[in-house]
């Protein structure tokens, strides 16, 4: 069984990949915070402003078999697969959460393969990660220990005082970011004056460690999900 809060198509808006078309397919639940605002301040990564819980989202629901939740992920795929692969446009599904590592397993991902899928996942890090995914990234929170140590790319919410980039430069990856914090409920303004000031220290921070680059929530900017 494999629970979905919601899963949708648009451009990826963050890190390496940003601006690539992919699905999005958003799992249910986290290890590092059951999501609920009352328990927000106990929580490893109190500064979450996702909605994972539940599978009431945007085409969320319960599937019962790999095949199933691929073949509705395929669905929101607006091109013909194979015709597109043909012209070198690969279809891509990012697997984020919530934690998708604890639901995401080797036969979806090769239910995912098997569909023409190329796979990509956004993870705390905490829980191993199967074999055949084809793009790595993850975002360590606090203090939780991550296990994974090589990855494509590593992107750090910046600042977190438990979380500063020195303590991941033994993580292998093939590209750093910082992504700036924001607050975890958007202001009645629209301005977040805690994310415009997380810019200026990502931005500062990244002009003094040029190993890291900086990424911004591009989907934000331009209004997009």
């Amino acid at each position: 069984m494999y629970r979905v809060k919601e899963a949708f198509y648009t451009l990826q808006g963050e890190g390496a990949q940003a601006g690539r078309a992919a699905v999005f397919c958003r799992f249910s639940k986290c290890n590092l915070w059951n999501g609920r605002e009352a328990d927000r301040a106990d929580a490893v990564c109190n500064f979450c402003d996702t909605d994972f819980v539940g599978t009431d989202g945007q085409n969320g629901g319960q599937f019962e078999t790999a095949e199933a939740l691929v073949e509705h992920v395929a669905s929101l795929w607006p091109f013909d697969i194979a015709e597109g692969r043909q012209q070198g446009v690969v279809p891509y599904v990012v697997c984020t959460g919530g934690e998708p590592l604890l639901q995401l397993d080797a036969p979806l991902i090769a239910a995912f393969h098997d569909q023409g899928f190329e796979v990509g996942v956004e993870t705390n890090g905490t829980l191993p990660a199967p074999l055949g995914i084809d793009w790595l990234c993850v975002s360590p929170k606090a203090d939780a220990k991550v296990v994974i140590r090589e990855c494509d790319e590593l992107k750090l919410v910046y600042p977190q005082p438990l979380a500063m980039p020195e303590r991941f430069l033994s993580i292998r990856a093939r590209h750093y970011f910082l992504s700036p914090m924001a607050s975890p409920a958007m202001p009645e303004s629209g301005a977040d004056p805690v994310k415009a000031s997380n810019t200026r220290k990502a931005v500062d921070y990244c002009l003094r460690h040029p190993r890291w680059r900086l990424t911004i929530q591009m989907h934000k900017v331009v209004g997009i999900d």
